[in-house]
């Protein structure tokens, strides 16, 4: 172990290039010295200096009181199928549960309009006879699951994914309590196995959902103070300290840049040795990490004064396969970088959203409605969690409570009157536990939490931003129909006058996403009530440039005035290695309303950046496409590899933008054009 002292320095030798006063940012691009700031950590597995590996620091987390093992991060000897960790079952039911379950399923399986299809009808029957098995014999269905995957030819490694020690259990679970001879069934055959059609969204029972109708008229807005406040937004940081300098950057399959990778054409030699700053196929290594946590206050303008606060909206933990994967790695994960924005990304709070890897098994969260000691299952992250976060002096007692509540999703009332209230998206995406009684569109309660919220927020004359990860629309290849298309309800329902933005991650991409009056019956800037801001990322993964943004607020409204955004250019992190005098630089990408606002008439420039404004840029785009061609770029943060939209892409990108739901998207957007990776 090697042990390091000094305090945090890390302007020294570092590269910095002027920009104008008179624009109020720091320099245009800023690159931290090459050599890694050892006196960030005050001890080390290794030599943190090497240039041929990355540092392994000793990290000690606060809450449990014990130093994390240099076996967890090891490049060289990555920890497989951890069976330290519990894989919860349901109980074993009893005959007269079993004989029950037959004959509701049976019913089922007769009154289900679907089995015209006969892919379908097939993939529906195997799930009711995992199903009984899961109720009589839960031990033995992760093995017959695996048994299934392999004659199925479903995955090349199905003991990985699907055994025992992985998914198996989680599977279980929701086969136990799934109507898997109805709707929750074609759910899952047609979104995991592409057998079945998917089912349509289901129409929504709004009937006491609302405690009181939409103000008419609406409140008067807020008026603008003229004050700016600097929030820091940040998403998607993936670190990976199982990152192998050198290992194979240009693998065929898995994640990048470890030891267990490798190129096909070359199993034995790598192809594209893995810079020690990154690669496009790879997570973030901790020297990339530092040298972002570096150049971000450098940059915005704020080492001095710190940010006002910012916000994370979910993705801490690398992209390892399931068998690779434990609740201590992803611990170890919130307590790195949790730690780092505390300590040197200014003084004002962070507000956090969990991401679908921000837990294990990955992108899975029980419902509370699950019952029983299954219910509180994932419990252990959102007590660790929450207590980081009131560690770092984020959120006080009585909020982590709430959040430990509600799946790490909570609401803090900032003391300048502004409400953050952050939600678990797992309930809306691929999480396996949303095939139960998926229907009801809420089975977890999340969007009643939200909805409840949003009422004594107005009630309080409040306004309000929501932090999720997973976002609720774009081309709705992320988010599930049933759970977005409740959201959208309930954010027109308060909208515009207490939902001032909406903040999601997870794509990696940058994009937005306009949210309509009437869910989207009529689109236009007189409908438009309030917008999403989708964030770049700051790892690479995959193809894209990394890349991070602060927005500029208005004090009184809460609305944003402007946006910038900051890129690093990973196609040039080749040419660092071998060499500590200089680091990647982050550079200034754009700037929101200059890049976009040219030809948007009656906004001024102190004007919020709101729906209404973004809607009238999407009406630029349908005349001048070459504004399509520039969102496209930074879609990818000015990616050398992002590819080119065009044709009948542009017309479905601009669709993207209007969807505020899954739903929306399926009905009007040109699918197949979301993504530029």
């Amino acid at each position: 172990m090697i042990t390091t002292a000094g305090s945090l320095l890390f302007a020294a030798g570092a590269i910095a290039t002027t920009q104008p006063a008179a624009t109020g940012l720091g320099p245009t691009s800023f690159a931290p010295p090459g050599i890694f700031p050892t006196s960030v950590y005050k001890s080390y597995f290794n030599n943190p200096t090497a240039t041929s590996a990355q540092p392994q620091p000793v990290i000690s987390d606060p809450v449990l009181h014990s130093v994390y093992p240099f076996a967890l991060t090891n490049p060289k000897n990555i920890p497989q199928n951890d069976t330290k960790d519990p894989h919860p079952l349901p109980p074993v039911a009893s005959s007269s549960q079993l004989v029950q379950a037959a004959i509701t399923q049976i019913e089922s399986l007769f009154t289900n309009p679907v089995f015209g299809s006969n892919t379908c009808a097939s993939c529906q029957a195997i799930l009711e006879v995992l199903k009984f098995v899961s109720l009589a014999a839960p031990q033995e269905t992760p093995n017959l699951v695996v048994l299934l995957c392999e004659k199925l030819d479903l995955s090349s490694n199905c003991e990985d994914e699907f055994g025992p020690l992985t998914l198996g259990s989680t599977l279980t679970q929701v086969l136990a309590n799934a109507d898997v001879g109805g709707y929750d069934g074609q759910a899952i055959c047609g979104n995991f196995l592409s057998l079945c059609p998917m089912p349509t969204t289901s129409p929504l029972n709004l009937t006491g959902w609302f405690a009181k109708p939409k103000p008419n008229p609406l409140p008067s807005p807020k008026k603008p103070s003229g004050k700016l406040l600097k929030v820091l937004h940040l998403s998607d940081m993936h670190i990976d300290p199982r990152f192998a300098t050198g290992a194979e950057a240009n693998c065929s399959s898995g994640l990048c840049c470890r030891e267990n990778a490798f190129n096909k054409e070359s199993p034995q030699e790598p192809i594209f040795p893995a810079p020690r700053y990154g690669a496009f196929l790879c997570d973030t290594p901790y020297s990339l990490m530092l040298a972002a946590v570096q150049a971000i206050p450098v940059l915005t303008g704020t080492e001095k004064t710190g940010f006002d606060f910012g916000i994370y909206t979910g993705d801490l933990v690398s992209h390892d396969a399931e068998n690779e994967l434990s609740r201590d790695y992803v611990m170890y994960a919130e307590t790195v970088l949790y730690d780092l924005l505390k300590r040197i990304l200014g003084t004002g709070p962070f507000y956090v959203a969990l991401g679908n890897h921000d837990t294990h098994n990955e992108a899975q969260d029980a419902p509370h409605s699950i019952g029983g000691a299954l219910a509180e299952q994932f419990s252990w992250n959102y007590d660790h969690v929450t207590s980081l976060w009131q560690h770092e002096g984020w959120i006080d007692e009585a909020t982590v409570q709430l959040a430990r509540a509600h799946y790490a999703g909570y609401m803090v009332r900032r003391t300048d009157g502004l409400r953050v209230i952050t939600l678990n998206t797992d309930f809306c995406n691929s999480n396996l536990f949303n095939y139960i009684n998926l229907t009801t569109s809420d089975t977890s309660g999340m969007l009643r939490f939200l909805t409840d919220e949003l009422q004594d927020a107005e009630d309080a004359g409040d306004r309000v931003w929501i932090l999720g990860h997973v976002l609720s629309g774009w081309d709705g290849t992320n988010p599930l129909a049933n759970p977005t298309n409740l959201s959208v309800i309930s954010v027109d329902r308060f909208s515009p006058h207490v939902i001032a933005a909406i903040f999601f991650g997870h794509t990696h991409e940058d994009q937005f996403q306009i949210f309509y009056a009437n869910n989207g019956t009529v689109m236009s800037a007189e409908t438009a009530q309030t917008v999403a801001w989708i964030t770049p990322s700051l790892t690479p993964l995959t193809n894209l440039n990394s890349g991070f943004r602060m927005y500029e607020v208005d004090s009184a409204t809460f609305d944003i005035v402007n946006a910038f955004t900051w890129k690093a250019d990973v196609n040039s992190f080749s040419d660092l290695d071998n060499q500590t005098e200089v680091g990647p630089a982050y550079v200034f990408e754009y700037n929101t309303r200059e890049t976009y606002g040219g030809s948007i008439e009656g906004f001024g420039p102190n004007d919020p950046l709101n729906a209404t404004w973004w809607h009238l840029v999407t009406e630029a785009m349908n005349t001048t496409t070459s504004l399509v061609t520039t969102f496209n770029t930074f879609q990818g943060k000015s990616s050398a590899r992002t590819t080119a939209c065009t044709g009948d892409c542009i017309q479905a990108r601009i669709c993207y933008m209007r969807s505020g739901s899954a739903s929306l998207a399926f009905a009007n957007c040109i699918p197949g054009f979301g993504s530029v990776q």
